[in-house]
């Protein structure tokens, strides 16, 4: 899990381009709420009492994965053939965020569960 999260946050930070599969999006929307979770849940019950000065550190660390998790998400929409826009929709985003991705090569780019173009390229040799 915590490998899809740095793909995410540290490769592809702003890469609104290309396709993204479900188990990377779905990872990292995992790792993001438990990571926000414990933030809040130890600035908030322990530093609150200490220093109340720290209670905005949730809010940066929101503001810092908010480009990535917006870049997945329109990743996500590219491999199921759909514009970035559609994560606008409220409720039909998330059936779509939830959707098989298009197999193959769609207009985003290839298929990023493989690296086979068509069924004609299986068993053939790398060179």
């Amino acid at each position: 899990m915590i490998e899809w999260y740095k793909k995410v946050v540290f490769e592809n930070y702003a890469n609104f381009e290309g396709r993204a599969r479900r188990k990377e999006y779905w990872m990292f929307f995992l790792a993001n709420i438990i990571i926000s979770f414990v933030l809040g849940f130890v600035l908030g019950l322990v530093f609150a009492l200490i220093s109340p000065s720290l209670a905005p550190l949730v809010n940066i660390y929101s503001l810092a994965v908010l480009v990535p998790s917006i870049a997945v998400a329109i990743r996500r929409m590219h491999d199921i053939g759909k514009s970035g826009w559609y994560i606008l929709i409220p409720i039909y985003n998330i059936i779509l965020l939830a959707t098989e991705g298009d197999k193959g090569t769609n207009e985003y780019g290839p298929d990023p569960k493989s690296n086979i173009d068509s069924i004609d390229e299986i068993g053939k040799a790398e060179l």
